[in-house]
């Protein structure tokens, strides 16, 4: 297997060489794993990876760091997550994905069971997430209640999204339409496609926007984008418009990466 590992990034300087550092080594890891197994008549000889780094508007050091660290870079001025994962996905050589947030720490574990679940059929899949750092408690309870929901109805977040190539395609990819709330739509078109698979093991996302926003801004937004999905046609997310949380200027975090 060719694994293309793509990361998107606005203005990730603070986290993005943690996260190819991280990413390099799991699929490192996954690839010794896999070839341990050689003795078996159908298991693979290896796994092969590339990174990819796909910028968004970027006026920090992003570039430089993906760059000394080796990574195919590919830039555009969108600022717009879903068209920044199209972009890395336009240029990458694998037959499949792993899409991975720019604030996302992935652990070989997850990274092996990912090839793993991919190796044996399923057309993608997801993992659990758990937050970096400390965060409020409101956001812990909550995040339990999404683990479960979205175990059991096989959906997903964007922090670690993987696909096979051809699924990717007759999906038709991400949905460009949407500035939020895409990995949804994109994991939905892959299980009318074949299994779609959540890992067991869990990756390490910041926990910034929790830290730097209020309960009442994230319940708010999470509600109204829940509304926008059931009842309006996604209308609120085909907008940057009421999208801060996502697309407004960072807010300092007094969390620093990997402490």
């Amino acid at each position: 297997m060719f694994l293309s590992i793509i990361i998107p990034a606005h203005n990730e300087e603070r986290h993005i060489g943690a996260t190819i550092d991280a990413a390099r080594r799991a699929a490192r890891e996954a690839s010794r794993c896999f070839a341990e197994r050689v003795s078996s008549d159908d298991a693979p000889s290896g796994l092969e990876h590339e990174i990819i780094v796909a910028l968004d508007a970027c006026t920090d050091a992003s570039e430089s760091i993906a760059r000394a660290r080796g990574c195919i870079v590919v830039s555009h001025d969108r600022r717009q997550i879903s068209a920044t994962r199209n972009l890395g996905a336009r240029i990458a050589r694998g037959d499949a994905f792993l899409f991975v947030d720019a604030d996302t720490i992935v652990p070989a574990p997850a990274l092996r069971q990912a090839a793993e679940a991919l190796e044996h059929g399923c057309v993608g899949g997801g993992a659990p997430v758990k937050f970096d750092g400390h965060v409020p408690l409101y956001a812990e309870l909550c995040l339990t209640l999404l683990t479960v929901s979205f175990r059991a109805a096989r959906l997903t977040g964007g922090a670690f999204f993987f696909c096979m190539r051809d699924a990717f395609l007759r999906a038709g990819g991400w949905d460009e339409s949407l500035f939020a709330s895409e990995e949804i739509t994109l994991a939905k078109a892959l299980q009318k496609l074949g299994e779609f698979h959540i890992i067991r093991h869990p990756v390490i996302t910041s926990g910034r926007k929790l830290r730097t926003h209020s309960a009442g801004e994230v319940v708010s937004l999470l509600i109204r984008g829940v509304k926008s999905r059931l009842f309006d046609d996604n209308r609120m997310l085909r907008s940057r418009e009421g999208l801060e949380l996502w697309y407004a200027p960072r807010r300092d975090d007094p969390h620093v990466p990997g402490t």
